[in-house]
């Protein structure tokens, strides 16, 4: 019986298909970290409290994507070039998701509006990660070579979404609530349609590389198209609701070191 973690086992015990799964994975963790860090070194002047914590995002995601390519290394695998149809992060910028990567390389000091724009689109990509790895961590929290790995990491993208939420909320009392709920529901109908397509062709990749029988590729992309269809309709607003996080300051330290993968 298909089930995520039978597909995920799957994808994990061969080499070519954790390495594209690893590679894809370090890739967009990497870009989420230069994306962060230069957010970081241009924020506003009536900002800058907010700066460290920017930078704190921005050293956990590329600490992400050291984690995932040493857990190739330690399986004597090298990274693979990320297939352009499988680069969320990419596309998600292709599509207006995020600030502009030219007024991030840029040195002019971004706006107030900026920072609420991308604290928007943060907390609409942070959701599914979060969820994510919630999955990957009910599965394979105690497995002997991810475990730590898929424990870290989700800790981190939890301590992100909490993070935005709290950040909205003190943007929003500040009269930026309208503007704020405006951009979520754009990036969230945004979002849920690029992680579509990525899931698709992301599948088909794996499929090539595994060899799954027509029925079974069938099956995942007919499984692909109906969460679709139910976030197109309803689930698509479960990342634009904002509410005070347990989890308070939660980016306000600095961040954790990666483990070592002997």
């Amino acid at each position: 019986m298909l089930s995520a973690k039978s597909l995920f086992q799957e994808i994990l015990d061969n080499d070519e298909s954790f390495r594209l799964f690893c590679s894809i994975a370090a890739s967009g963790e990497s870009q989420g970290g230069w994306e962060n860090a230069r957010i970081a070194a241009l924020v506003p002047e009536s900002e800058r409290p907010l700066a460290p914590k920017i930078t704190r995002h921005g050293a956990d995601e590329d600490k992400h994507g050291r984690i995932f390519n040493a857990l190739m290394k330690k399986r004597g695998l090298e990274p693979v070039p990320v297939p352009p149809e499988t680069d969320y992060t990419m596309l998600l910028e292709g599509h207006g998701i995020g600030l502009a990567h030219d007024k991030l390389k840029s040195d002019e000091a971004l706006t107030v509006q900026d920072i609420v724009t991308y604290l928007s689109h943060s907390r609409v990509t942070e959701q599914r990660a979060s969820e994510q790895m919630e999955l990957l961590r009910k599965h394979f929290a105690d497995h002997p070579d991810l475990g730590r790995a898929v424990r870290m990491i989700s800790h981190d993208e939890d301590n992100h979404l909490a993070y935005c939420h709290e950040e909205l909320l003190r943007f929003a009392a500040q009269g930026h609530g309208r503007a704020i709920q405006r951009t979520l529901r754009e990036c969230a109908l945004a979002e849920i349609r690029i992680y579509r397509d990525v899931s698709l062709a992301v599948m088909d990749h794996m499929g090539r590389i595994l060899g799954w029988p027509r029925a079974k590729a069938t099956v995942l992309a007919a499984g692909i198209h109906a969460v679709y269809a139910w976030e197109r309709v309803a689930g698509w607003r479960r990342m634009v609701s904002l509410k005070m996080p347990e989890r308070r300051d939660a980016l306000g330290g600095p961040a954790t070191s990666a483990p070592e993968f002997a």
